[in-house]
């Protein structure tokens, strides 16, 4: 955890406990919607529901160490403010609920380690997100965990500890959004931001029983950064429920004015409540060249086809096919590589970072330039080669991960290049609709028989979230995987 000194205006950087004494299972934290309803109708007030989520922190942190660093002081007063316009009769979409955002993200009065060691100075400034969740009248409660630089499936490192998975606490939550996806399973908030440059939403989200949504490039803006990671790297929402993370993308969404991307608006909320439609769905095995091998585990093949079943008896018509990826991992790697070197360098004690970090920092110093330009000049070309998929289906359906989630630790003392190859053999699928800037949903696909969730993408051609959110909520009002919930950590 961070050493950083406490402020009046944020409260204490959060710390490892040494207690591990459980408390009694305390009540199902409510879904975002659910508490926006409460909050409306009286029955609960933000300064409720806010101390819960903080309490339901400090308890799980011993287990799970989701956070970073809590807002208790700043978020509580937040909350009594929240309290008094609800009263007076102000309504916004959040207004006095409580959310957490990802350590990548600007919180102002806190800094933001993404992940690392060492001190930073605390942010000055909202990111443009969490300005667009505040405006929506949202108390951010606190910084979830997230690997260093977000680079990994897995949420470990020396700066912090490792974050585990609520549904056994043996093994990862994903990465890099491992804190925020191990918040909102185990019920500490409604739910959060994560980010996803390679998949660090739907892994994460595929890993503990959560919808998590990939927006479109630009969808929700990812300033202070203009194109974080090469365009990589999008900001987007993980919940329980279908509608709660279409209201939580609805919120936090919009670009600043500095922003290259400017995709035009969507209505996620609505899109939620639409019936799909009768749809073609393209189920793909195969995932793109890795070098690896790398195919499904048998368990969450099992998972994925009882899925596709689903969505036939649902009305769908689904048939196996096989999207030209092509040599699709030459402009994901420059691309990947270049972005960790631009947040590596900024880094103010470069020793303290992990040693695949400084690896990639010299890869992607090396890979920059024009190697970089030429990996993004492809992009035409690779919408039009993966694009094509889409001239005779709506949707295409791939596992999220190859594997369900490791065992904390095993990624512990590897190389970097071992690291890569491990990574990539467990998840293979997600990083390329990164490099399209193309949007995608995770949806939980049931259990292995040890209990492990595992996860399925929902993806799609360009600026179709709306298509992926009516298709992914018909899944869950079959499905109800809602209902299901960890044990208490």
């Amino acid at each position: 955890m961070s050493s950083a000194e406490p402020t009046e205006q944020t409260g204490p950087a959060l710390r490892p406990h040494t207690d591990r004494d459980r408390a009694p299972a305390p009540a199902p934290m409510p879904g975002l919607a659910e508490s926006t309803r409460l909050l409306a109708d009286s029955t609960t007030t933000s300064t409720a529901l806010v101390a819960d989520a903080l309490a339901r922190i400090e308890s799980a942190q011993p287990t799970l160490n989701a956070f970073r660093h809590l807002r208790a002081e700043a978020a509580l007063a937040e909350a009594a403010e929240a309290d008094r316009r609800l009263a007076a009769g102000e309504r916004l979409p959040l207004l006095g609920v409580p959310v957490a955002v990802k350590d990548d993200t600007d919180v102002a009065g806190l800094p933001t380690h993404f992940g690392c060691d060492g001190e930073r100075p605390p942010a000055t400034t909202d990111s443009e997100a969490v300005r667009r969740l505040r405006a929506a009248g949202a108390v951010i409660v606190g910084k979830t965990n997230s690997c260093e630089l977000g680079q990994w499936p897995f949420t470990e490192g020396p700066a912090f500890g490792a974050t585990r998975n609520p549904w056994n606490t043996a093994h990862t939550p994903g990465g890099s959004s491992g804190g925020s996806a191990a918040a909102v399973a185990a019920g500490l908030v409604p739910a959060a931001l994560g980010s996803d440059g390679a998949g660090s939403v739907r892994i994460p989200a595929a890993w503990t029983h959560l919808v998590g949504i990939k927006p479109q490039r630009g969808r929700v803006s990812v300033h202070p950064h203009h194109d974080a990671f090469q365009g990589l790297t999008v900001n987007g929402p993980l919940a329980r429920t279908v509608a709660d993370a279409a209201l939580l993308l609805d919120a936090a969404a919009g670009a600043h004015p500095g922003d290259f991307h400017r995709p035009p608006a969507v209505r996620a909320s609505d899109a939620a409540r639409r019936d799909p439609g009768r749809l073609r769905i393209a189920l793909a095995w195969r995932p793109p060249l890795t070098l690896t091998g790398a195919g499904p585990d048998p368990e969450v093949r099992r998972a994925v086809a009882a899925l596709a079943e689903t969505l036939a008896r649902l009305g769908h018509h689904v048939e196996e096919a096989r999207p030209r990826y092509g040599l699709i991992g030459l402009a994901f790697v420059p691309r990947a590589t270049a972005g960790i070197a631009e947040f590596a360098a900024r880094h103010p004690e470069p020793a303290l970072l992990d040693p695949r970090t400084r690896s990639a920092l010299r890869t992607g110093t090396r890979l920059g330039g024009r190697v970089v330009r030429a990996a993004r000049a492809r992009e035409v070309r690779q919408h039009h080669r993966i694009g094509a998929l889409f001239d005779g289906y709506d949707v295409l359906l791939t596992p999220t991960t190859a594997a369900p989630p490791p065992r904390i630790g095993t990624f512990d003392r590897l190389s970097a290049w071992r690291t890569d190859v491990t990574m990539a053999a467990a998840c293979p699928y997600a990083w390329p609709w990164n490099v399209l800037g193309w949007p995608g949903v995770n949806v939980p696909a049931g259990f292995t028989r040890s209990g492990l969730p595992v996860g399925a993408q929902l993806l799609g051609p360009s600026r179709s979230e709306e298509r992926l959110i009516a298709l992914a909520a018909q899944l869950e009002d079959d499905l109800r995987w809602h209902d299901h919930r960890p044990p208490s950590p």
